[in-house]
C-alpha cells in the first residue's frame, strides 16, 4: 500500500498535547480511508508536507509571510501525488527558500496539524493534513524569496520576535526551544 510509509510514521509519532493526539487520530483515519490522500484533486482535503527549517547554526527558524493566506507560516506545500512526505518537505523548503542545501535533522515527524483552507476561486474549502519535519540548512546560501511569500524571515529563539500567535506555529516554536 502506497500509504504504508506515512501510516508507519504516524504510528510512531508521539503527540505533545491533546490537540496533536486528535490530529494524529484524524489524520490516520483520513489516510486509511482515502487511497488518493496525497492528491490535490481530493476536494475534501489532502496530505501536505511542511518543515521547521533551521539555519546552519540551528539558532534561527525560517518563516514565510504567506501571500494568499496573509499569515506567518512554516515552509511547505502539496504532495501532488508523491507519497514520500519527507522528500516533499525538503523539496518545498528548497523551492520556497531558494536554498538547495537542506537536510532532515530527523527522519521522524516533528509536528502534525489539521487545518481548514478557505475556499478560493480555484477550489472549495478543504482540509490540509499537514505532516511537518525538522530540517536544517547545510550550506552558506542566502534565501531567495519567491512569489508565494510576501516576506521570508529568520526568527531567533525569542518568543517576542515570533510574528504570529497561531498555535499551529507556536507549538513548533515551543518544541524547538526545548531541543
Amino acid at each position: 500500500m502506497h500509504r504504508a510509509q506515512l501510516l508507519t510514521l504516524l504510528q510512531a509519532y508521539m503527540p505533545c498535547d491533546h490537540d496533536e493526539q486528535a490530529y494524529k487520530e484524524r489524520m490516520s483515519t483520513f489516510v486509511e480511508g482515502n487511497p488518493n490522500c496525497f492528491k490535490r484533486s481530493l476536494e475534501s482535503g489532502h496530505i501536505v508536507a511542511s518543515s521547521w527549517l533551521l539555519n546552519k547554526a540551528g539558532t534561527h527558524v525560517l518563516l514565510m509571510h504567506h501571500r494568499k493566506l496573509d499569515l506567518w507560516l512554516q515552509l511547505g506545500g502539496h504532495c501532488d501525488g508523491d507519497t514520500d512526505v519527507l522528500a516533499v518537505a525538503v523539496k518545498e523548503a528548497q523551492e520556497e527558500s531558494g536554498i538547495m542545501g537542506i537536510e532532515p535533522v530527523l527522519d521522524s515527524i516533528f509536528d502534525i496539524d489539521v487545518h481548514r483552507i478557505p475556499a478560493n476561486s480555484k477550489e472549495p474549502a478543504h482540509y490540509h493534513y499537514d505532516v511537518r519535519f525538522l530540517l536544517q540548512v547545510t550550506s552558506d546560501e542566502d534565501i531567495i524569496q519567491n512569489s508565494e511569500s510576501k516576506e521570508l524571515r529568520w526568527i531567533p529563539k525569542e518568543s517576542a520576535l515570533l510574528p504570529t500567535k497561531e498555535r499551529s506555529v507556536t507549538r513548533m516554536f515551543d518544541k524547538w526551544c526545548k531541543l
